[in-house]
């Protein structure tokens, strides 16, 4: 204002002195000017406002979106990361992966363009060093555009020198993965390094008692039933081969159809020779040396087969015939195989027929009063512990019996009635006389010489007499093939036509005097004293024995015909069965309930055979039925003849394990897992024994 004034005095002085017309233009100019000054500096201080509200609105925006990037990157990212973004942010501004980078560099990450040297130097930066840098020192907003400014302007300069830059090849996203699977993989290693020797020690012992459970003796001899230590791939080399020979036939066949007389040759030629190199290998230990290069061979004619035959359609039905054909033959077989075993099962070993042989001379030739047996006066004795036993097997009831004297308590107080019949007789009677049950007593007896058990008062005579039965037995449908009788051949086994099987029933005929006594069957090893089983409460029934209802198959309906009305109308189907082998009679209760009245009248009314098939285990459960009291199984433990996979600790606490099934353990197609049990109580070396090759 000071300077306005002068000049207009200045200009007023030279009006007066140069006339009115020369000052008048120089005015106006310098007042044109001062407005423009003015207006210029109103639009700057405007501008600068305007500048400075919108920097406060753009960083309120960006520190939102800041604060929103982080909340959803808190799901991909580690905490590491976070609090490293958190801590750039608020000590050194904004954050950028160039500033990460240097600050929080990892040897996982890589920047490409840069050589070993620029790698150390950038690995080598302190972040205390660019936290003290005295740019970053400076106001928020300097910091931003100065960070965002170098980061495009390095970008830029990369662009312009014709290069990529300096580029991180991992985002942090996938950083963070990596470090989560390198963290899983440690936490892996780690756990499988830090196995303890206590886990060591217990692996170590169920490897010992799975040898144990291996039967050594017998490794060498074949047999279905026995595993041995099999690894899981042991035999994927022959199960290759013999996939390779399926598909060998299937293209085979192909080729033929369509005319591919070389290629069918080949086929040929490697399907015969797989065949010879695989042979009955059941394992890659079994295979022949040759065995590699037969396969390897039969993969490249498969190839080229594949490559000119193969056809899906065609493939499937070839396939689905293959099938077909091998289910019809696997029917057949094992309809064979039922035939033969139970045919095996009905012979008598050669070394038994000879031990019997044998037996029957040397006791004929024995003078009559050498036959006898000592203290017959126990034997109508009520306070000793009888059993009964019925058999023709002489090794087999040397085996029943030497296994219940050896584990009896008081073997003295033990009496034995064995029944066999007149076949056996001699050698039974024999085979005690030399070899007698320490202080116990035992009596054999012939059924043939049962004189009141006879046509006239047993049902099942009469009906083994009748015509029907023996057109049943020896005629009618009889088979042409071994597939064709293996269904009923299980109802022919001769020991049903045997009276032995049924004496069971007349109990009380033949032992008058006895209140108690406990039936065995020859097929049973004793492996503890069963004295505790005389004093077993019955509660008024007359039969204690083991049930089996565990299994479905062992109910009623599977053994009797519940389409007959009298079956239907008596007994409930679901009922549960029973075992017999083992079984505790009370011969009070079933003179008092008219047990043999009972069986008499069911046998009667089953003369043609439809309340159920032959045999003593259906007229047994109809007879006894809600009259027999359920005994633990730890007494009786079943099916060692037929089932091989009992649990070894079930058998060894068992009191009696019981061989039912086809599979005795006299006859070679024994379990040879449960044969020992058996052959423990056989005197090899006793010379009619060892005269009769038997082998342990």
């Amino acid at each position: 204002m000071p300077q306005s004034k002068r000049l207009s005095a200045g200009g007023s002085q030279r009006a007066r002195s140069g006339g009115a017309g020369s000052g008048f233009r120089p005015s106006i100019v310098l007042l044109f000017l001062f407005s423009m000054l003015a207006a210029l500096a109103f639009l700057a201080a405007r501008t600068v406002r305007s500048d400075e509200r919108k920097g406060v609105m753009d960083k309120k925006v960006l520190d939102w979106r800041e604060q929103l990037a982080l909340e959803s990157m808190k799901s991909v990212l580690t905490k590491e990361v976070i609090d490293s973004i958190s801590a750039s942010k608020n000590d050194l501004g904004p954050w950028s992966l160039d500033l990460f980078r240097k600050n929080h560099v990892s040897s996982s990450w890589i920047i490409e363009g840069l050589d070993d040297a620029q790698q150390n130097n950038v690995s080598s930066n302190d972040p205390s060093q660019t936290a003290s840098d005295p740019e970053q020192k400076s106001s928020p907003t300097k910091t931003e555009k100065g960070a965002t400014s170098g980061s495009f302007k390095s970008a830029n300069e990369g662009k312009q020198d014709g290069t990529d830059g300096h580029q991180l090849v991992d985002t942090p996203a996938k950083l963070a993965r990596r470090q989560l699977r390198e963290k899983r993989r440690e936490k892996r290693a780690m756990e499988l390094v830090q196995q303890d020797d206590e886990a060591l020690v217990r692996l170590e012992n169920a490897a010992i008692e799975r040898s144990k459970a291996v039967d050594s003796a017998v490794l060498g001899k074949y047999s279905i039933w026995r595993r041995d230590n099999e690894n899981e791939n042991s035999d994927s080399t022959v199960r290759l081969m013999r996939d390779q020979m399926i598909m060998a036939r299937v293209y085979s066949i192909i080729a033929k159809t369509r005319n591919k007389l070389e290629l069918y040759q080949d086929l040929q030629t490697r399907l015969k020779e797989s065949q010879r190199a695989v042979g009955d290998a059941n394992s890659d230990a079994d295979l022949h040396h040759s065995a590699p290069e037969k396969m390897k061979a039969m993969g490249q004619v498969l190839s080229k087969a594949r490559q000119e035959l193969y056809d899906c359609k065609a493939v499937t039905q070839r396939l689905r015939a293959m099938l077909q054909s091998a289910d019809g033959q696997v029917r057949s077989l094992k309809k064979q195989s039922t035939f033969l075993s139970q045919l095996a099962a009905k012979t008598i070993p050669n070394g038994i027929h000879c031990l019997s042989m044998r037996l029957t001379i040397g006791y004929y030739l024995l003078p009559p009063e050498k036959r006898k047996f000592p203290r017959s006066e126990n034997l109508e004795n009520p306070n000793l512990y009888h059993y009964a036993l019925f058999s023709d097997n002489v090794l087999a009831a040397s085996v029943v019996v030497n296994s219940t004297i050896t584990n009896a308590k008081e073997p003295e107080k033990h009496v034995f009635h064995l029944v066999t019949d007149k076949l056996n007789y001699g050698a039974m009677n024999m085979w005690f006389l030399l070899n007698p049950p320490g202080k116990a007593t035992i009596h054999v007896e012939n059924v043939d010489e049962f004189k009141w058990l006879n046509s006239s008062y047993c049902p099942v005579l009469r009906q083994l007499e009748s015509a029907a039965m023996k057109e049943y037995y020896f005629k009618a449908d009889h088979p042409t093939t071994l597939s064709a009788g293996s269904s009923n051949l299980k109802y022919r086994n001769p020991k049903y036509l045997s009276m032995l099987n049924h004496l069971r029933f007349y109990l009380p005929e033949v032992y008058p005097k006895l209140d108690k006594i406990l039936f065995l069957d020859d097929d049973i090893v004793v492996q503890k004293d069963l004295t505790a089983l005389w004093s077993v409460d019955l509660k008024g029934k007359v039969n204690g024995a083991v049930e089996t209802c565990g299994e479905s198959f062992h109910r009623f309906d599977k053994y009797l015909n519940f389409s007959n009305p009298h079956i239907a109308r008596n007994f409930d189907p679901n009922a549960c069965g029973w075992a017999y082998g083992m079984n505790m009679f009370d011969l009070k209760e079933w003179k008092r309930k008219d047990i043999t009245g009972i069986y008499h009248r069911w046998q009667t009314m089953n003369e043609d055979r439809v309340l159920w098939k032959l045999g003593t285990l259906p007229p047994g459960l109809i007879t006894f039925y809600k009259l027999t009291h359920p005994l633990d199984k730890s007494w009786h433990v079943l099916g060692l003849g037929y089932n091989p996979s009992i649990d070894r600790s079930e058998i060894e606490n068992a009191a009696v394990v019981h061989y039912n099934g086809n599979m005795k353990p006299w006859l070679e197609l024994a379990m040879t897992r449960y044969r020992h049990y058996w052959t423990k109580y056989i005197k090899y070396d006793h010379p009619y024994v060892r005269n009769c090759n038997f082998s342990d």
